[in-house]
């Protein structure tokens, strides 16, 4: 079923998106939640070719590639030297400044196609590799740019997936957060991120992505809604969500979500309360 007015990629059926939002849901609110499983659920949702053999050969090849790194290679450094031979130097996974252009580039199984994503998304597949094989790794979500850690807090190695696995130093670091924040590095700033942390950040810059692109309002929305099953999410979500049905003429539905938002919000801010309330009022009155 494809929409003649929609670019590619196109959405999967109703049912077939039930389905995924029911297993996203459940994976979410798992006690282990499995951090590629989830991505490529937000994948099967945006990308209605990703189908279950699709789904299974994204899991198969980071398996694969998790049995051509070598076998306990040593300390962090060792290992986060031999993923990025395997990943960065061999498969040439890494990132350029066009791939913010691209939402395959928040897409895990585009990703492992391409060998190309977001800083976050190459993350995840160095994740998911040096963990299959046994790696001390996680997730470092420093601000403006995903990276991933090796080791722990005693000795911990940083690698940019974007920059092709490359090592970095205290200095490379601090650069890094310099240039995104202005601010200097904190040492919060260098613990793991959860995987459900990492899923919520994908979730925000495919938002970004469609927010930025007005025509793409049902990226956004699938987005918003996977957002909405992951336990512990922020409340502004639902207002996100009113506002979008109501760009996209669902003025009843659009205008319920916003009241409900109100509700939520009444009891901390009461005047920002009535004026989510009178833009419900405004999104009922455009169905006359």
């Amino acid at each position: 079923m494809h929409h003649p007015y929609l670019p590619p990629p196109y959405p999967p059926p109703p049912e077939r998106s039930a389905e995924l939002r029911r297993r996203f849901a459940e994976e979410a609110r798992s006690e282990r939640p499995d951090l590629s499983a989830l991505c490529l659920l937000i994948g099967a949702e945006a990308d209605g070719s990703l189908d279950e053999t699709g789904i299974d050969t994204a899991q198969a090849e980071l398996d694969r590639l998790a049995g051509e790194l070598p076998y306990r290679p040593g300390g962090p450094r060792a290992w986060a030297e031999a993923v990025r031979r395997l990943l960065g130097s061999r498969y040439e996974f890494h990132g350029t400044p066009g791939d913010y252009q691209r939402l395959e580039s928040s897409l895990l199984h585009e990703v492992l196609r391409r060998r190309r994503g977001l800083p976050i998304l190459l993350s995840v597949v160095w994740l998911e590799v040096a963990r299959r094989a046994g790696a001390p790794v996680y997730g470092v979500a420093l601000p403006g740019h995903f990276v991933v850690g090796f080791g722990s807090a005693a000795e911990q190695v940083l690698a940019d997936p974007f920059d092709g696995g490359r090592v970095l130093t205290g200095p490379d670091t601090e650069l890094l957060v310099a240039g995104a924040t202005g601010a200097p590095l904190d040492p919060s700033m260098l613990e793991p991120a959860a995987p459900l942390e990492v899923v919520q950040r994908i979730l925000n810059n495919i938002r970004a992505w469609a927010a930025a692109r007005p025509e793409r309002s049902d990226v956004a929305l699938r987005a918003v809604d996977l957002a909405l099953l992951i336990p512990s999410h922020p409340a502004r979500l639902r207002y996100e969500r009113g506002q979008l049905l109501v760009q996209r003429g669902e003025f009843v539905a659009g205008s319920e979500e916003l009241g409900a938002y109100a509700d939520l919000i009444e009891v901390v801010d009461e005047s920002a309360a009535l004026k989510v309330r009178q833009e419900a009022r405004i999104a009922r009155a455009k169905l006359n």
